[in-house]
């Protein structure tokens, strides 16, 4: 008997034909002869209507409350899933996940996983019983409900499949894999069959909305097995592991284009030292991730300092940023929002020479302006113009010739 944790996505439960559909492949996987846990997110749009109710209230509602809000999202699929299976036959029990025993921090919005107290689970699975979670929450060591922030579930099914030490975690979403980029984007992009946990943790932090990067990290630390696959019909998906002999991987795996970035610009700061520590320091102690930093010399011994972050950081970043401003006597704060990132990944960039220099031809031959750049030992990523992101990902996409990468599934 196999132990397998599930995760399925919104869209996999956005109504109740498609509840009915999820609950006939756990009890099928479960008649198989496997003890199973699934993770279940909200209802299709749900979350995104509970967070329109709050702000109808308020613009900048308490993050305590703001969870306690939008974590019942997660209460109603578990339950009516739950309900579908007892329909089917099986022993079934849905869990929060207060109930679960998953522990956070205190960082309400953004909370990370502290520890999964499992006795629950493991005696639910020893009653014979198909278990199904609340993802996407957890519970203070006070009792406070938090949400692990977008993409959530993906790391609270992770951090179950290691808790329970399961033999698989399985991704269920509207795609059937991993691709070489979005295929709504570029009609040719190809799926991988296997991408090791390195490329996957790059291309999810970067903008390929499969996998939350966090639940690639638990899933590398703990060597979860990973298979995200389509919720809608059969396909051997995307495998994520460890991958030997890297040196013979492709060059490049993969493109992303992260569309939710903001431009922030510090003008005129001066040129001093721990400047730009007290800005990223106040900035990380509210969960705010920093990406791409350029900080130049100006005149008269002052800097901008220019970095991007998530546009939904973007108000709270602001606030931060405005009451830091005698403290660092700059001139000005200018924000944009109409960029993006598109980024190339792959791991055997780290033995091939001119990898950059043929990114940049390609988007120089279409005339598409770099504003920023920056790069690891497996990406390169650019900012540029939003309006044209689509046609950066299709040239670069083009210019590494990805629709033909080998070993591929078509």
């Amino acid at each position: 008997m196999g132990l397998v944790v599930q995760k399925y996505g919104g869209s996999s439960v956005a109504d109740v034909k498609r509840i009915k559909r999820v609950a006939e492949r756990i009890v099928k996987r479960k008649r198989a002869g496997n003890q199973v846990v699934s993770v279940v997110s909200a209802m299709g749009d749900q979350t995104d209507e509970l967070i329109g109710l709050s702000q109808q209230i308020t613009d900048t509602p308490p993050k305590r409350e703001y969870d306690m809000l939008v974590a019942t999202g997660e209460q109603v699929s578990v339950a009516l899933l739950a309900m579908a299976i007892n329909e089917l036959g099986e022993e079934v029990v849905s869990l929060t996940g207060s109930q679960v025993g998953i522990i956070t921090d205190n960082l309400h919005s953004k909370a990370q996983i502290l520890e999964i107290e499992s006795e629950r689970l493991e005696k639910e699975l020893s009653q014979d019983k198909i278990v199904i979670v609340a993802g996407f929450q957890g519970v203070t060591v006070n009792n406070d409900i938090t949400t692990l922030g977008r993409g959530g579930s993906d790391t609270t099914a992770v951090a179950v499949a290691t808790a329970l030490k399961a033999d698989v975690c399985e991704i269920y979403t509207d795609v059937d894999g991993v691709y070489t980029t979005d295929p709504r984007v570029v009609k040719e992009a190809r799926k991988l069959p296997e991408v090791s946990y390195e490329e996957m943790l790059e291309l999810a932090s970067l903008g390929a909305d499969v996998l939350h990067p966090r639940s690639v990290e638990i899933a590398k630390q703990y060597d979860v097995k990973l298979a995200v696959k389509s919720s809608f019909y059969c396909s051997p998906g995307t495998y994520i592991k460890e991958v030997a002999k890297l040196e013979k991987t492709n060059v490049v795996s993969g493109v992303t284009c992260n569309q939710d970035e903001v431009k922030i610009s510090i003008v005129g700061v001066p040129d001093e030292p721990g400047i730009a520590s007290k800005v990223f320091k106040k900035l990380a102690e509210q969960g705010i991730n920093v990406d791409m930093i350029i900080q130049n010399l100006h005149y008269d011994d002052l800097n901008d300092i220019t970095f991007t972050i998530e546009d939904d950081d973007l108000n709270q970043a602001k606030t931060i940023l405005e009451k830091l401003k005698q403290e660092l006597s700059y001139k000005e704060l200018i924000t944009d929002s109409d960029v993006a990132k598109v980024s190339i990944v792959g791991a055997g960039m780290v033995t091939n020479s001119g990898v950059a220099a043929k990114m940049f031809d390609a988007l120089g031959s279409e005339e598409i302006n770099i504003e920023m750049i920056s790069t690891s030992e497996i990406k390169i990523s650019c900012l540029l113009d939003k309006s044209e992101a689509d046609e950066a990902v299709q040239v670069i996409h083009d210019s590494f010739n990805l629709s033909n990468l080998s070993g591929q599934d078509a």
